[in-house]
């Protein structure tokens, strides 16, 4: 009976981790970005410290999501109206995810940034060297890109909604872009890509897109601008 129960509050505990995989995005978010993170770690072959900081920062950014959807749905399960204190409630719950978040970004610059600096610096020598058309090139191949596979998936008009998003693409190349002629500068590249997050939670909340449109737009971008910057790296 015991080993029953036992299995039964497993079960219990992976059908909560997948509700919340299932319906809340910046879960699926949350899960997806850490498993890239904890591929690149093992990938970099870091030390066991290393690997526990960043392991801890991952599970503490799921672990505060969980919490904070656990609090949003006890709240609507208590009252159905609006009241200032059941907002309150969930500000709280959400600002801990973001003091979760953040702090994981902290933890991640500090372990890569040492790992990844040296070839990151040498590879940006020769791509700063790039002339200007290497930019544009790169631009507007990610947009036709983008418009060519709208049109083979019959998925919305060229500059308007459809997958995947053109507008996420292209934000995404270019803060790709920052990032590898500016590798030194930590500011500028996380002001880049936090102005390109901001075009993707603008394409979702207008309705314009689905998740899954604005991140493949963002995949794309970064691909396509990376692809081209290598070959030009390759052939220079």
């Amino acid at each position: 009976m015991e080993r029953h129960r036992l299995i039964e509050s497993f079960n219990c505990a992976i059908e909560g981790i997948l509700y919340v995989l299932k319906t809340q995005r910046n879960m699926r978010i949350h899960f997806g970005a850490s498993g890239a993170i904890i591929v690149l770690a093992i990938a970099l072959n870091l030390s066991r410290t290393d690997l526990l900081f960043i392991c801890l920062a991952v599970f503490f950014v799921l672990f505060a999501e969980m919490v904070n959807t656990a609090a949003e749905l006890t709240i609507d399960l208590i009252s159905d109206t609006f009241h200032p204190l059941a907002r309150l409630v969930k500000d709280i719950g959400a600002g801990a995810v973001l003091i979760a978040s953040v702090n994981s970004i902290v933890i991640g610059y500090l372990v890569f940034a040492r790992h990844l600096e040296r070839p990151v610096l040498l590879g940006a020598d020769s791509l700063r060297q790039a002339p200007m058309h290497i930019t544009f090139l790169a631009l507007l191949a990610v947009i036709v890109a983008s418009v060519i596979l709208k049109i083979a998936l019959h998925r919305g008009t060229p500059m308007r909604g459809g997958m995947p998003s053109a507008h996420s693409a292209v934000a995404f190349s270019a803060a790709t872009i920052v990032l590898l002629l500016a590798p030194s500068s930590f500011l500028v590249i996380m002001l880049a890509y936090l102005l390109a997050l901001m075009v993707v939670q603008g394409r979702v909340a207008a309705g314009f897109h689905t998740f899954p449109e604005v991140a493949l737009g963002a995949l794309l971008g970064s691909a396509i601008t990376l692809l081209l910057y290598q070959l030009y790296r390759s052939v220079a």
